[in-house]
């Protein structure tokens, strides 16, 4: 996905050749985003003195009794993030109801459960024909689609994905 550049007051001319966000995928990205967000971190807990706080690498979320104070914190995140010249995702920052489902690192949150998101299984459905199709012709190793499979697993395996991995993987169990 490619994003619209973002100057900051303090740039020069060769901003333009600035990389932008963080190496998602990286081994060292925990890490660096623990060590690049950690103001970010003491400023929603020390400053907007938010109980309820939750971050994951670059993902975050804040817990409050009233829109209009996950408003305000929006607005002053903003403000704050700016000064480490970093954007947030605006349209992914919105308040909502706990009950509603909070989306959060591929799942849909709820109070008492976690759900999948539609997108993320049907991304892996695609992607496990694709891997089976590679595997008949012989252009991906059975031991790559393992490994791809299992990982996905590991992953949902924290939602109710029960049914779907039955649906999604059975057909691997006939076919071998």
């Amino acid at each position: 996905e490619e994003y619209e550049m973002v100057y900051f007051p303090s740039d020069d001319l060769s901003a333009i050749r600035r990389p932008r966000g963080l190496p998602i995928g990286n081994l060292t990205s925990q890490f660096w985003a623990n060590c690049y967000l950690n103001p970010l971190d003491h400023y929603i807990k020390r400053r907007l003195r938010c109980k309820g706080y939750v971050r994951y690498v670059d993902d975050f979320l804040l817990f409050a009794d009233s829109k209009e104070i996950l408003h305000d914190w929006r607005a002053r995140i903003i403000e704050q993030l700016q000064t480490l010249r970093l954007t947030l995702h605006e349209n992914s920052a919105q308040a909502r109801p706990v009950v509603e489902g909070i989306p959060f690192l591929g799942f849909l949150v709820f109070p008492a459960h976690r759900r999948l998101k539609r997108r993320k299984g049907i991304a892996f459905q695609r992607k496990l024909k694709l891997l089976m199709r590679g595997l008949r012709y012989g252009k991906v190793s059975f031991a790559a689609l393992d490994a791809a499979v299992k990982a996905w697993v590991n992953h949902v395996r924290y939602a109710d994905t029960r049914g779907l991995r039955r649906a999604l993987l059975s057909p691997l169990i006939t076919a071998h």
